[in-house]
């Protein structure tokens, strides 16, 4: 755990470093549950793939188990905290000498998801973002200014996301512009989620995550 400047305050976060040292930077977003264990070891993944990842605690210092008080929570996040949460977090990644190439990308689960791709239209520093079935009803991203290529990974079955809104997400970057690639999969919300058996489908996150690496070292490298 480490501490990092933001405009007018300090965050807390989850840092992770390749095992040679030294990569592009990566954010990784927390689902609604909070800065979990899950999202450490998946934050450990991507460090272990090549990357310096970074995994602010947006709740700072909170989370549960409990899906009431995680919806509670998530209802009560303050986008515009979150905001300079993410800009510190980047700011700080493109400050750490590891991290070269200076760029850094952004990857979001859930919630997570969705503040993914609200960090690429409000950060410019983004130079990737990937958005796992993102959600979360008070942030609704102005795509005009997205700077970067966004990866989407919805499931074909998910109660909170379905594929209506997916897809209407899909064509709003579009429309306004940017580049988008979408996958969906026989899997519901949460899929990627090892941590949740209820949840977790092998095969679809499998794929989800080969396709995640590919993207990123195809718009992080170099």
């Amino acid at each position: 755990m480490i501490e990092f400047p933001t405009d007018g305050g300090t965050a807390a976060g989850y840092l992770a470093t390749p095992p040679s040292g030294s990569g592009p930077g990566l954010i990784v977003l927390q689902e609604w549950w909070g800065l979990v264990d899950h999202i450490k070891d998946v934050t450990d993944r991507f460090a272990a793939a090549g990357y310096v990842a970074l995994a602010p605690d947006l709740y700072h210092g909170d989370a549960t188990t409990s899906p009431d008080e995680a919806q509670r929570k998530l209802m009560a996040l303050d986008i515009a905290r979150t905001g300079r949460d993410l800009q510190g977090a980047a700011d700080h990644l493109l400050g750490l000498p590891p991290v070269t190439p200076k760029k850094v990308g952004v990857v979001g689960f859930c919630m997570g998801g969705q503040l993914a791709v609200f960090a690429a239209t409000t950060h410019d520093e983004i130079a990737a973002c990937i958005d796992f079935y993102g959600i979360h009803p008070n942030v609704d991203p102005d795509f005009s200014t997205l700077s970067c290529p966004v990866q989407a990974h919805f499931g074909k079955d998910d109660e909170f996301v379905d594929v209506e809104s997916a897809e209407a997400l899909v064509k709003k970057i579009e429309q306004a512009g940017g580049k988008v690639e979408a996958h969906f999969y026989e899997a519901g919300h949460a899929f990627f989620n090892d941590a949740r058996p209820d949840a977790y489908a092998k095969e679809p996150a499998r794929q989800a995550w080969d396709r995640t690496l590919a993207f990123l070292r195809t718009h992080l490298s170099g």
